[in-house]
């Protein structure tokens, strides 16, 4: 599989998304958010990279304040839609989230589904987002991340996996670059109902993977300490067997 151009995560969003296996988690991962960090529903939130909103518009209608910030221009006039129609207070900001400049403003910072951790061009580039992560909360904030573990894709990549979900049968393709910790991840629906279509897969996304090691050296540069990592959204010990990484974080 080849990789797509170095600023492919700039390109391609739709909201199709919202048809992916995946997102029908939401609720179930908020609700592990909130209990996890032990939320009271007074937190003032930041969700970067949050997409259509799905998890920032669920915290705000459980009464958090809550700011979006995407590169998408499309998630983000839908999530502002999604808002103004349940008559919610969250704010959507549309921006490359290197270039948001809160600083010391939130109790707990964001980053789900990737949040576009890994994304960036360079190893440089991609250590800004934690810089933005550790500017923006205040003192005792708290850090919650949903990405791809580094360990697991140097045991078990290349890898071809498959999801049913209840519109459609998500395949995906995962292969690794080792010298450079790079993943690439191709993926393809085949909606029910319709006639199937072959899978295509001619490109993936490049996405720079750590380890929870990796993570703590990160984060302890930035003041800040892993707390806890998981490796699904039910709770269970992050394990290299596992291709998710939750990682909660706090700043001293």
């Amino acid at each position: 599989m080849q990789a797509k151009c170095p600023d492919w995560y700039k390109h391609g969003w739709s909201l199709d998304v919202k048809n992916q296996s995946w997102v029908e988690d939401t609720e179930n991962q908020v609700a592990f958010i909130i209990k996890t960090l032990g939320l009271t529903g007074k937190e003032r939130i930041l969700d970067l990279a949050c997409g259509y909103g799905r998890h920032a518009i669920s915290f705000a209608q459980k009464g958090f304040s809550v700011v979006g910030v995407d590169i998408t221009k499309g998630y983000i006039d839908d999530a502002i839609k999604t808002s103004k129609e349940n008559s919610l207070t969250a704010k959507f900001i549309q921006a490359d989230i290197r270039d948001v400049e809160f600083e010391n403003e939130f109790d707990v910072v964001l980053n789900l589904a990737d949040g576009a951790i890994g994304y960036l061009e360079t190893d440089e580039e991609n250590l800004k987002i934690f810089d933005v992560i550790s500017r923006a909360l205040k003192k005792g904030g708290k850090h919650f991340m949903d990405v791809c573990n580094a360990e697991h894709a140097e045991h078990y990549f290349p890898k071809t996996s498959w999801e049913i979900g209840k519109k459609a049968l998500a395949l995906a393709q995962f292969d690794w670059n080792k010298e450079t910790h790079r993943m690439l991840y191709g993926g393809f629906d085949i909606p029910y109902g319709i006639p199937a279509q072959k899978p295509q897969i001619p490109a993936g996304d490049p996405t720079r993977l750590y380890s929870v090691d990796e993570l703590s050296a990160i984060f302890e540069q930035r003041k800040m300490k892993i707390v806890h990592t998981f490796s699904d959204y039910n709770g269970s010990e992050a394990s290299y067997k596992k291709l998710q990484l939750l990682v909660y974080s706090i700043k001293l």
